[in-house]
């Protein structure tokens, strides 16, 4: 199988595999309860002969989970099974977390190509949408607890773009019913229902199960300069998911040969380019150019607009007559300039190129997470 790829490029993965004949199963996480080493919506690929890309978890549950695989793979049935973290002592083998994970293995992930590859399209174009896993017992026998462990079931996957979510009638889509798939959009966040309801999480045994995902844009780091530290952070930033935009007015510095598969370059007036990208809450802004000049011009060029993280690179005193001059010129307010990361990254001490690209990508991944990040000192 081995086609390397992050988690949110399996569903091109998956469209590839089926184009090529691979024998593969999709491992999907469809709930989890308590402390767990992944969450619902995780996935990965598993081939015929265990091997694995991606992780739902790592340890005992994946090895489960590959084991489990295999047999899925060999007799062509998905397979439910729930897997508890609750061994009573140090000591065993058995995992302690405390938590629970039902996960879906899926040999016939090839059968839905097409959804995938949709998916994957929409996520390439920056486009939100849901997929739609349902999944049905086989059989009565499977519905019940005890089967569960191992339960045989059928599989459908869909996709549906955001502007059919808004369109879409309860008659069209019984269940979970179009107010949840809109609520899903909206929340951002994976759930799994059963039975026209959401399920608690490591849901009951009994399906059929909707697990309802919602796909939108990773978020974009718009890199201003791709110098040594630009292309430095481009290689961080990309593994912990930012799709990536470098900007800067020197052809050699664009060229996409510096930069992680999947980035996106723009040559020319670095402000121009800033100034003309739109940019939400999902937008990240790194300010790494070769020059003062061109960093004041970049800053004033997005410092007002909507972009969740402005980070600027530069000593404290270049960051102060920077923040001088925009407020006495009326490009930014106080308030503007408040929000932003300057001197850019986390207080680690860093000295080289990998140190400060590492601390700017710690801190650009608090923001995204948490809302928020710690500054640099700046008395």
């Amino acid at each position: 199988m081995r086609i390397p790829t992050a988690e949110a490029d399996i569903p091109q993965a998956i469209a590839a595999l089926a184009a090529m004949g691979k024998p593969f199963a999709l491992a999907v996480v469809l709930a989890d309860s308590g402390s767990t080493p992944r969450k619902a919506g995780t996935k990965a690929l598993i081939d015929e002969s265990g091997a694995i890309d991606g992780t739902i978890g790592g340890g005992p549950v994946e090895a489960e989970a590959q084991r489990r695989a295999v047999v899925a793979i060999d007799t062509g049935e998905p397979v439910v099974f729930d897997f508890a973290m609750q061994g009573p002592a140090v000591a065993g083998e058995s995992p302690i977390c405390g938590g629970s994970m039902k996960i879906l293995l899926d040999p016939s992930a090839a059968m839905h190509a097409g959804a995938f590859a949709r998916a994957a399209e929409a996520r390439r174009d920056r486009k939100r949408g849901l997929l739609l896993t349902t999944i049905q017992p086989a059989t009565a026998e499977a519905s019940s607890a005890a089967a569960a462990q191992a339960a045989p079931a059928n599989v459908t996957v869909q996709f549906i773009g955001a502007d059919a979510v808004e369109k879409i009638s309860q008659a069209e889509l019984p269940s979970p019913g179009a107010e949840a798939l809109r609520s899903v959009l909206a929340g951002g966040t994976t759930r799994l229902f059963a039975g026209g309801s959401r399920a608690p999480a490591a849901a009951a045994a009994s399906g059929p199960w909707v697990l309802v995902e919602p796909l939108v844009a990773p978020p974009l780091l718009v890199i201003a300069g791709g110098g040594h530290i630009g292309q430095a952070l481009a290689r961080q930033a990309a593994l912990v998911g930012f799709d990536l935009l470098i900007l800067d007015d020197r052809p050699e510095f664009t060229d996409l040969g510096l930069y992680p598969p999947g980035a996106k370059s723009r040559l020319g007036d670095v402000a121009g380019h800033l100034a003309a990208t739109e940019m939400d809450g999902e937008t990240y802004v790194a300010i790494v150019t070769r020059g003062h000049q061109h960093d004041r011009a970049a800053l004033g060029a997005c410092v007002a607009g909507g972009a969740a993280y402005v980070g600027m690179i530069g000593s404290k005193r270049k960051v102060g007559l920077i923040r001088e001059d925009l407020l006495a010129c009326g490009a930014a307010t106080a308030e503007q300039l408040a929000r932003l990361y300057a001197p850019i990254g986390l207080d680690i001490g860093a000295e080289t190129v990998p140190e400060i690209a590492a601390s700017i990508v710690a801190q650009l991944i608090a923001v995204r997470r948490k809302g928020t990040a710690a500054r640099m000192p700046t008395g």
